[in-house]
């Protein structure tokens, strides 16, 4: 069992930055991959940024250069810092993490809200 905890969300004016976290327990040995996901009123969820065991990371276009994600093993957390926060950046954020056994855990999500 892996449990992922997010954190930092909150309210950031456009233009502005946040940093989530996401602090994983458990089983972390068996995470292989770890992600940020966002999910906006009325929309489905979708994929923000990914990052694997080895430091490979991969962006949605909507946030390439951005959004940075990173992933500091030794603290078993991976980050999201996002710059020039958009309005259309408003969501639940969730972490994801993936197992190499390709099983997928969830955090509960932290809300992030880009609003003047």
């Amino acid at each position: 069992q892996v449990q992922l905890a997010e954190s930092g969300g909150g309210l950031a004016q456009p233009g502005g930055s946040l940093r989530l976290s996401c602090a994983a327990s458990g089983s972390i040995f068996s995470i292989s991959i770890l992600g940020w996901y966002r999910q906006a009123p009325g929309k489905e969820r979708e994929l923000v940024a990914l990052i694997s065991s080895g430091g490979t990371a991969n962006y949605a276009d909507s946030v390439k250069g951005r959004f940075t994600i990173s992933r500091d093993n030794a603290k078993n957390t991976v980050y999201l810092q996002m710059n020039s926060l958009r309005p259309e950046d408003t969501a639940v954020y969730y972490c994801k993490g993936r197992t190499f056994g390709s099983r997928d855990y969830w955090g509960k999500g932290t809300l992030v809200t880009v609003s003047s």
